[in-house]
């Protein structure tokens, strides 16, 4: 059979690039379809972006601190539009490079939906049909906004990057790591924020006593939190402003809603239902461990099969996949120990077990904590303390779980990660001479 390409990718964020660009680089014909821009979730709406915001708004503390050390910082004025045009300046000027990259790569660029029409059969918003040997979904996954009267007045994640002015009162709904990320970033350009959850647990999956202390800290910063509360409506006064109506609360006055609730794989419209790929019942693609779908001849990877929702996570895949099927060389990715960290005020890590995980899987287990005020807060004067926690296989002595809050974790945390992945033990970090002064240090000197 006579195909148009050896590979034809459906979307081009991280897991579609690496994928298309590593089989072409193998000798494969690949095209690569994106309805939207080039580089995908990461690049264009979520880490890129969210990271640069995160440090436009840890100035507001830096400059505080400022004062204590001595520099006469005048009462600055934070001007919004200038931030966030230069950040999509940024993205753009990544997204250009990503072009760049699959071009020079001979990977096609079809800037136009595309959905599966059979199982080696694309069709394009243009109505043109092409067929490829091999097609790969990644597509990702796009914010879930909930349903109840007046939620169309709520923005997501998406829409932050582009707002025409900070809004001064902000009610986030949900408690992962956007939501979390956002309270911190509207919090530190001073506006008032208040955080909705449904139950009364914020960052779920994350190691209990970290998560508490970000809580702490949160709230010592003035941010609030409403527990057990469900939406019921929100009105839309004239002023433009909105009334929000709770369950067990009283409603909430605010200038902007927006929706952290989690979020959904792209399947809808896709056409794998006509083709029989078997999706779960969130609208994911069911995949093996080689990436592959109930379909022999359909792939998919990225947050389209929600397995691990992480842009490195696409991008291996995206890789083993290139690798598997285009270079001769079977890889598969491996899912245990991937570190992960919340850019919130102060930003948390970790990597390996929870200490809950570890109790209910190993059994016998040491934990070992240092809780500290880093020498910067100390002098700032600011009461803030970072709290790194070790969870270590009592019958072994093998570090199973590293877990972090305070000054630059996500930064110490990445080299810590090795250590676990490598599965070293505790008497192997008791070994290394401490780096003094310095926050990582903490983390040979456990008890």
């Amino acid at each position: 059979m006579n195909y148009d390409y050896d590979l034809f990718v459906i979307g081009a964020g991280s897991g579609g690039v690496r994928a298309a660009r590593v089989s072409a680089a193998y000798g494969a014909r690949v095209a690569v379809a994106e309805e939207h821009k080039v580089g995908g979730t990461c690049v264009i709406r979520g880490c890129v972006p969210k990271k640069l915001l995160v440090y436009g708004a840890h100035f507001a503390e830096d400059l505080a601190d400022a004062r204590r050390f001595g520099w006469n910082v005048p009462k600055c004025d934070f001007h919004w539009p200038t931030l966030r045009d230069n950040v999509l300046a940024e993205v753009e000027r990544i997204q250009g490079l990503y072009t760049e990259t699959l071009e020079r790569h001979s990977v096609e660029v079809i800037r136009q939906r595309a959905t599966v029409s059979g199982p080696n059969q694309v069709t394009l918003a243009d109505g043109r049909i092409v067929t490829a040997k091999t097609i790969l979904i990644a597509v990702g996954a796009t914010p879930v906004v909930p349903d109840f009267p007046g939620a169309e007045h709520g923005i997501t994640s998406n829409e932050a990057f582009h707002l025409e002015a900070l809004p001064k009162r902000v009610v986030i709904a949900g408690a992962g790591y956007i939501a979390n990320e956002f309270a911190g970033i509207f919090h530190q350009f001073g506006a008032h924020v208040t955080l909705v959850n449904r139950s009364d647990v914020i960052l779920r999956g994350y190691d209990e006593t970290i998560r508490d202390r970000l809580l702490t800290i949160s709230m010592m910063k003035g941010i609030e939190f409403r527990f057990h509360a469900a939406f019921e409506q929100v009105e839309k006064k004239e002023d433009g402003s909105l009334r929000i109506q709770m369950t067990n609360c009283e409603p909430v006055e605010a200038d902007l809603l927006m929706f952290a609730v989690g979020r959904r794989p792209n399947t809808d419209g896709l056409g794998l239902d006509s083709v029989g790929v078997t999706l779960d019942d969130q609208g994911a693609i069911v995949v093996d461990a080689d990436n592959r779908s109930s379909v022999d001849s359909i792939y998919a990877v990225g947050d389209v099969t929600n397995r691990v929702q992480l842009t490195p996570v696409a991008i291996r895949e995206g890789q083993a996949f290139a690798d598997t099927l285009f270079g001769n060389k079977p890889t598969r990715v491996d899912y245990e120990n991937i570190p992960s960290a919340v850019f919130s005020h102060p930003p948390m890590a970790g990597v390996g077990l929870t200490e809950g995980q570890a109790r209910n899987k190993v059994g016998s287990i040491k934990t070992y904590t240092a809780d500290f005020r880093p020498m910067k807060n100390v002098l700032a004067g600011r009461n803030e303390r970072a709290l790194y926690k070790m969870i270590v296989d009592a019958q072994t002595d093998e570090v199973i779980g590293i877990h972090m809050i305070g000054p630059d974790a996500p930064e110490i945390l990445q080299a810590a990660a090795i250590a676990v992945k490598a599965k070293l033990k505790k008497s192997q970090f008791d070994e290394v001479v401490a780096l003094h002064p310095t926050m990582a240090e903490e983390l040979v000197l456990m008890k």
